[in-house]
């Protein structure tokens, strides 16, 4: 079923609002820009290509390191390693080489036909990541919080594919998309605790072209998502009201992160392994990575993990 925005409620991207691919990949499976304020650089992730990239500001210099796992997620750690969500469950990984070294954390999941895939910091260290159902359909999925002392906590459950994990400006909410379901939720969330509750519905997703795959928040509070199979990235208030619909020249943007100096521009990864050959061929830029400026917003610095050892 085709689901269209109504072109009257978002505002329309004005003229100065340039998208360009910076980074043509490909990858299969582009996610979770990230940017390393310290050493002003951006990392992504090729999450089936098991890589991860990190490249300047305009995708120059770009070097990769191959992990030995499907990798879901990563994040910045204060030790300046990254804490990922493996398919083999958490990890910490070492970039400083020529090589990535993978230290393993545990599986909070064994056995189960699931990965770990989105996640994100807290601004307490903590560091946030939802599994997955490999068959994208059963409901057998979570939602962890990993703590500093690298003992982790299942927060939800009843989960078929985690996303959109993000944290509102003020540190009061937690938002998170059950992708595949339509379902976006904005839960209650206590920075000091660590504690989620009310679960409500954020987004309702089935009223608009694709669904929220991965997302950031900006200075003004407002939440952008990348909408998978719906071509753009979404603006969306903290009451759920879509602002704003930047349009993309791809139909599987995956995940989008203000970055730069200036945390003005927003990097948006995409995917190409949901495409058929016909569709590739329509998407020459399938699988890049974007950048968008001139959007009069910007970015919050991107939260550590906190764990001292490992």
């Amino acid at each position: 079923m085709d689901r269209q925005v109504d072109q009257k409620s978002p505002i329309a991207a004005s003229d100065e609002v340039q998208v360009g691919c910076i980074w043509p990949g490909p990858t299969r499976l582009g996610e979770c820009p990230i940017w390393d304020d310290r050493r002003g650089r951006l990392l992504l992730i090729d999450s089936e290509g098991k890589a991860i990239w990190e490249m300047g500001p305009k995708a120059q210099d770009a070097r990769v390191w191959q992990v030995p796992d499907v990798i879901g997620s990563i994040g910045l750690c204060e030790d300046d390693r990254l804490i990922a969500g493996l398919a083999s469950g958490f990890a910490f990984i070492d970039i400083s080489g020529a090589e990535a070294k993978v230290t393993h954390i545990g599986n909070p999941e064994p056995g189960l036909p699931t990965r770990l895939n989105d996640g994100k910091a807290d601004r307490a260290g903590r560091y946030w990541c939802g599994s997955m159902s490999l068959d994208f359909k059963t409901p057998v999925a979570s939602l962890y919080r990993l703590d500093p002392d690298l003992r982790w906590h299942r927060m939800d459950t009843g989960i078929t594919v985690s996303n959109g994990i993000a944290f509102s400006r003020d540190d009061r909410a937690l938002y998170f998309s059950n992708s595949r379901l339509d379902q976006s939720f904005r839960y209650d969330f206590d920075l000091v605790t660590g504690r989620i509750s009310n679960r409500r519905t954020f987004v309702d997703t089935t009223a608009y072209d694709g669904r929220i795959d991965g997302a950031c928040v900006d200075t003004d509070g407002n939440y952008w998502g990348a909408l998978f199979e719906g071509g753009a990235v979404g603006c969306f208030s903290p009451e759920g009201k879509l602002l704003r619909l930047v349009r993309l020249p791809v139909s599987c943007p995956t995940m989008c992160a203000f970055g730069g100096p200036d945390l003005a521009t927003l990097y948006v990864t995409s995917a190409t392994f949901a495409m058929t050959p016909e569709q590739l061929d329509q998407e020459p830029q399938a699988g890049g990575l974007f950048a968008i400026s001139g959007l009069g917003a910007r970015g919050l610095p991107e939260p550590r993990f906190a764990a001292g050892g490992g």
